[in-house]
Order: C-alpha cells, then structure tokens, then sequence
C-alpha cells in the first residue's frame, strides 16, 4: 500500500503567496518548508558624524548655542572655536544612548592657554550616569587626556599626568569602549586601558565645549566628532591629515 505522506519541497508554493510578509505567506511557508522563516536581522546602527561648522551654518533640530562660538582653520577643514569662558553647544539627544560597544573620535586643539580643567564632550546626565572627555592643562601649557565613564555605582578615569602632549596644535583622540573595556588613544597610540561593569546609556543629553551644567569651560578648537556603533582598530579610525 503506497503512503500517502509526500514530501514537501521549500518554493512549491506560488510566488503570489510567498512574496507578501502576510500571516498567509508565513503559515504557508511553514507549511512547505516544515518551519518558520526567521525574522530578519536588525540592521547596526548607523555612525554619527559631526562637522561642528555645520552646527553654526545649518544647525540641526534640538540644537542650543550659549555665546557666539566662532569659525577657524583646521588642517581638515573649517573648524570651530572655544573661547574657554562660555561658548558651547547643548543637544537634546545622547549618541551614546542603548550602545555597548562604541568608538568616539575627536578632532581638537587644545589651546596652551586654557584653563588648568576642561570637559569639552559630554554625553549623558550631569550626575548621573555620564561619559565625559576632558584635558588638563599645565601651568607650562601642556596637556593631558582624561576619559571618564559613570555607569550605575562603578566609575572609571583613564588619565596619567605624565602621558603630556604640546598645546596649540591638532590632535586626533579616539576612546573605546567594548562591553566594559575602556581604551583612550592619542593620533592613533593607545595610551590607557581599563575595565568596568558596562551597560548601554539610556537617555540624556550631549554639550561640546563645557560639562552639561555648564562648568569647566574648553579653550580650544573641535573639527569633528564621530561616533561609530563598534570597537574600532587604530587603523579602522577616521583620521585627517593634521
């Protein structure tokens, strides 16, 4: 006696069903191929670059100014300038928010000048839970990089006073952070590294050119700021000619 049971081949089905994402062409599909397709894949977020000139020519929705940041020249381009007193800019958004793993990029001059402590981006709450990039400056005008992250009652500072660099010229810092592992570099040269118990920012809001609360003032310049969704090489970094 011949079995009624025949086997079923995956795209027997008319292409008329099949193309259409509807509960019919899903059952059906199911029904020929003996399972389920899997959903597709959600796409990685997208990196976010900012050419700070454009904050001043075209500035985007949710954007504030305090004082009258003004243009400069950069080895990459137009460039924008901080006055160390009271000139920022304040976003509604956070970058950072629901990333584990991501690489900020900065392309700045810190001026010799400056005060002794600096925050010029910020990413987060004021208080609360926070990333932060820094510079001191010495009485001799050299600087050093300060990275900091807050994230629940964990903390971290990657910062050595003895890693210095010249003021008054333009330097391309990168700071990673890999599900809790924390690198800062300086033109591509890793300088510190550490740990802590990571998860993504949620909410918040960015300033670039002073601390959310508007305390230590940058003096300095910025070209761009880049934040791409992944723990990035050195020589995977966006690097201009400085």
């Amino acid at each position: 006696m011949r079995s009624t049971n025949r086997r079923r081949r995956c795209g027997s089905l008319p292409t008329s069903i099949l193309k259409y994402g509807s509960a019919l062409g899903v059952a059906a599909l199911s029904w020929a191929c003996g399972s389920v397709p899997e959903p597709d894949t959600v796409a990685d977020p997208e990196p976010v670059s900012w050419v700070l000139k454009d904050f001043l020519e075209t500035p985007p929705v949710g954007l504030s100014m305090s004082s009258e940041p003004a243009l400069t020249d950069s080895p990459a381009g137009p460039a924008v300038l901080f006055d160390g007193e009271d000139d920022a800019f304040f976003l509604d958004s956070n970058p950072l928010q629901g990333l584990r793993t991501f690489t900020l990029e900065v392309v700045f001059l810190p001026a010799s000048d400056g005060p002794a402590e600096q925050r010029f981006l910020h990413f987060g709450f004021a208080d609360g839970e926070r990333v932060l990039l820094e510079t001191r400056v010495t009485e001799e005008g050299r600087w050093y990089l300060d990275s900091f992250v807050q994230k629940g009652d964990a903390n971290k500072a990657l910062i050595d006073p003895e890693l210095l660099h010249p003021a008054d010229r333009w330097y391309h810092l990168a700071y990673v952070v890999d599900d809790g592992l924390l690198k800062n570099y300086v033109d591509g040269k890793l300088e510190l590294s550490a740990e802590i118990p990571f998860t993504p920012l949620e909410g918040g809001r960015t300033s670039i050119g002073v601390r959310l609360n508007r305390v230590f003032w940058f003096k300095g310049a910025i070209h761009s700021i880049r934040i791409s969704p992944g723990a990035l090489e050195p020589e995977a970094f966006t690097r201009p000619v400085l």
